[in-house]
């Protein structure tokens, strides 16, 4: 356990699109020593996530969109299916995550329950992810989705079975973390 830290240094290394900081700190450990490391820390905001799913008709709603780091690193495509999800904002994570909803899926929905929150890449990142849930049915479809103009989102939204969601895990079709843990909580406690 880390019992004191004392941040030595801290430049940026660059604020084109977040801020990447590279930062020199000291902290003693457990057995009372001293240590100095560098490490860098990209800070792009908090995020939130959902997962709209329908009872009725045992249905999800997840995009699908481009995301270069994932085409960088080897996806052919670059596309990638997730769930929802929005940076804050300096919004709070429950108005995020309607304003993203709505955004991006199309759907409006009032009634959102937070589940957990979770940093994502703690390593590198300093993001923590608020997660939600919401059931949704198609008198709440405002309009088409696809995500803002302005912001130069391209999102197609994807009504899928659950069960053909799990088994994207599985085949590798879903390889993204936020969307892995939804699905896996709204099976575990049998939401669907």
């Amino acid at each position: 356990m880390i019992q004191k830290v004392n941040i030595i240094k801290s430049e940026i290394l660059s604020d084109n699109w977040y801020t990447l900081k590279k930062i020199t700190y000291e902290y003693v450990k457990k057995d009372g020593t001293t240590q100095i490391q560098s490490r860098e820390a990209y800070d792009r905001g908090n995020g939130a996530v959902i997962l709209l799913y329908s009872k009725e008709q045992k249905t999800i709603i997840l995009t699908r969109q481009f995301r270069l780091p994932t085409f960088i690193n080897g996806n052919s495509s670059g596309m990638l299916i997730e769930a929802c999800a929005g940076l804050l904002d300096k919004d709070n994570p429950e108005d995020c995550i309607k304003r993203e909803t709505e955004e991006e899926t199309g759907y409006k929905v009032t009634d959102v329950r937070k589940i957990f929150e979770a940093y994502m890449s703690p390593g590198s990142v300093t993001e923590i992810l608020y997660f939600f849930i919401a059931e949704y049915a198609a008198s709440m479809k405002v309009h088409e989705g696809g995500g803002l103009e302005h912001e130069q989102e391209n999102i197609e939204v994807l009504e899928i079975p659950v069960e053909q969601a799990m088994h994207m895990i599985d085949n590798g079709e879903i390889k993204d973390a936020k969307t892995i843990m939804l699905l896996q909580y709204i099976k575990l406690y049998q939401i669907l």
